[in-house]
């Protein structure tokens, strides 16, 4: 393919057994876990990394294949690379930093084109600050200027966003996305952040002990989990243990049995009738019956319990459900506070929600 296509395994010291591919303007965000494996794939990706097995190619191109014997050292390798920490040089200026990542250029071009990386960073003015006077997001955006300056055919960013504030992040996400649509390279990014990869990627892997578990659009991954384990990954709050009743061909819909409830489902047809599975719901596909007038969606798939808990988080309040059928089994959703204060949603409380069919996934067992 046009775009990065990565394969790398090993034993140790870190195991890893990853595959992934990034196409051509497209962002790839890896997600998981500390020890996920995660910084060493982009190591190995820009040759900084030694790694057992591990294959490395751009449009076509292979910087690493053992099989053939290529190897080539991370200086061949047209990597942009923002680390974490920015790694900018304390005594340099902010020009100097961009200038210093063009030392195969003439000396007025590499400036020339440090100024306009800077400039499409919006840092013009700024050019002879030193790091030390210069906040936490224009560090950043020098060291995304002095990645990009270099003309790479693949950029990486380690937890770019880690350091800066929520306010600034939130320009950065913006800048970055303004940054990658006049950009035609593969952009892959580490982060522990479900929210910052569902905004800014176009698709997303879940490692696990450097094992690629899922590959797919964010709300593929984040909303169709592959397995619990993924469910448990990617925060899926409402994971249960059902059986498979059955399928409805005419409706394309399926049965889930649960807590000696039937559950109208989204199609599953790979589970056959009466295998066990495990599914789930966002919390978001949750919704109340309101106290004052008939909710959309209430003859679907109601439930009915008592309240957990429920805790006011600002404008939003978290509501834990336990459903009478199956009081260990806490449900969770999320209302808009005035919703839950207008519904009287307070521990020990009755109420009864829908579970929105098109929205309930079914997995293989836990551990199956």
């Amino acid at each position: 393919m046009e775009g990065l296509v990565v394969a790398c395994r090993q034993d140790a010291p870190i195991p890893l057994d990853a595959r992934f591919a990034c196409g051509p303007r497209e962002t790839l965000a890896l997600v998981g876990p500390s020890g996920a494996g995660k910084t060493t794939l982009l190591r190995a990706i820009a040759g900084l990394a030694r790694v057992a097995d591990c294959t490395v190619a751009i449009g076509g191109e292979a910087w690493s294949d053992p099989a053939r014997g290529i190897d080539l050292p991370a200086h061949r390798r047209a990597v942009g690379f923002v680390f974490q920490s920015y790694a900018l040089f304390p005594h340099m200026t902010a020009l100097g930093n961009v200038v210093a990542a063009l030392g195969g250029l003439p000396a007025r071009e590499a400036e020339a084109r440090a100024r306009e990386w800077l400039r499409r960073v919006n840092l013009e003015g700024l050019e002879d600050r030193h790091p030390r006077a210069l906040s936490g997001g224009q560090q950043q955006r020098v060291a995304m200027a002095r990645a990009l300056a270099r003309r790479p055919r693949v950029l990486l960013l380690d937890e770019p966003f880690a350091a800066v504030d929520k306010v600034t992040r939130r320009k950065l996400y913006a800048e970055l996305a303004e940054l990658r649509g006049a950009l035609e390279i593969p952009c892959v990014l580490v982060t522990h952040d479900l929210d910052e990869a569902a905004m800014l990627a176009d698709r997303m892997a879940i490692l696990r002990r450097g094992a690629t578990l899922q590959d797919g659009p964010p709300d593929e991954v984040l909303r169709r989990p592959a397995s619990v384990e993924v469910a448990r990954l990617v925060d899926m709050r409402n994971v249960f243990a059902g059986r498979l009743a059955g399928h409805d061909a005419a409706r394309g819909t399926s049965l889930v049995e649960w807590a000696g409830l039937r559950l109208e489902a989204r199609a599953c047809p790979r589970f056959a009738a009466g295998d066990r599975i495990a599914w789930c719901i966002p919390t978001s596909e949750i919704v109340l019956h309101r106290a004052d007038r008939a909710s959309r969606g209430e003859r679907e798939n109601p439930v009915e319990g008592g309240v957990a808990t429920a805790m006011r988080m600002g404008d939003a309040t978290v509501v834990a459900l336990a459903p009478d059928a199956a009081p260990g089994d806490l449900l969770h959703f999320s209302v808009p506070t005035h919703v839950a204060q207008r519904n009287g949603l307070v521990p020990g409380a009755r109420a009864r929600v829908s579970l929105l069919a098109d929205a309930i996934h079914a997995m293989p067992p836990a551990g199956g």
